[in-house]
């Protein structure tokens, strides 16, 4: 039996999309690098996006970098299933590979941004919404400084940013609060658990 939703195909039926979201700081990309590696047989979505690599990313694995114009021509192609301007960069989860994955019956995890979890609300895709949370504004603004990573400026807009994000809680399904690490991921992998079947190669779970 399957759940049809895609175009040229249908989902193999269990197969999910789990989106991970949240404001910038909260943890979401250390619980996500976590949970595949409890669940290796996740498919993950690596996004695209216009912003330079930090310090040990690393080209199409952890994003593929690319320029405003080849991002903008992909857009006009119809090439993203969800895309946006965070943080005064674009980001996008190119689609192919995603709809590829679930005909095949392989769940996917996405880690993207709050406002990319809203247009894959609204794609007809079978998703799980997952918020991750940080404590309080307070551990988030703490989280972004020890980074190292963001200037004065860019500091105030993130947090603005996550101010507003975490407003959007109670659209998602589950919210996960990351305040201890190894809880965080317990609760977050018996969730997956639930609601993504494992899947071995050759799409037999």
């Amino acid at each position: 039996m399957a759940v049809t939703g895609l175009e040229g195909g249908a989902v193999s039926r269990g197969a999910v999309v789990v989106v991970l979201s949240g404001p910038s700081g909260a943890g979401k990309s250390t619980l996500e690098r976590a949970l595949r590696a409890r669940r290796p047989d996740l498919a993950f979505s690596v996004s695209a996006t216009t912003r330079p690599p930090r310090p040990g990313e690393v080209e199409g694995v952890h994003y593929r970098f690319v320029g405003v114009e080849a991002f903008e021509r992909a857009v006009a192609a119809g090439e993203f299933l969800e895309h946006a301007r965070v943080h005064g960069h674009l980001y996008g989860t190119p689609r192919p590979p995603v709809e590829a994955c679930l005909r095949s019956g392989r769940s996917v995890l996405m880690d993207i941004d709050v406002q990319g979890a809203e247009q894959v609300r609204t794609s007809g895709l079978p998703a799980v919404f997952v918020f991750i949370a940080p404590p309080s504004v307070e551990v988030l603004a703490d989280r972004l400084r020890g980074r190292g990573t963001e200037d004065v400026r860019s500091l105030e807009r993130r947090l603005s940013d996550a101010r507003c994000e975490m407003g959007a809680q109670g659209r998602f399904d589950h919210v996960v609060v990351n305040g201890d690490r190894e809880a965080a991921l317990a609760e977050l992998l018996r969730l997956v658990d639930r609601v993504a079947p494992r899947w071995a190669a050759g799409g037999k779970a």
